[in-house]
């Protein structure tokens, strides 16, 4: 498994482990205010059968992200 990957490509089922994320505009603060903040671990629940957007548990909630907003958010998939 990569040492590294965008969210939108964890794997349902995997957790993973939030690295950094790309916050240049308005977008980026809203990842930040759903807890996406480095060190938060952050699971793919379910994938629409469309393949966006994404079901994702993170901090206790369950929030969906589109493929483009998850791609701005590098994680580290836990074993």
């Amino acid at each position: 498994m990569k040492e590294k990957m965008p969210l939108s490509e964890l794997p349902v089922g995997l957790w993973g482990r939030v690295v950094s994320l790309q916050k240049g505009d308005v977008s980026g603060y809203r990842l930040l205010d759903l807890g996406l903040v480095p060190g938060t671990a952050v699971q793919a629940v379910h994938r629409s059968p469309v393949g966006d957007p994404t079901a994702y548990h993170i901090r206790g909630a369950l929030i969906a992200l589109r493929r483009e907003e998850a791609g701005r958010v590098l994680v580290k998939p836990l074993a």
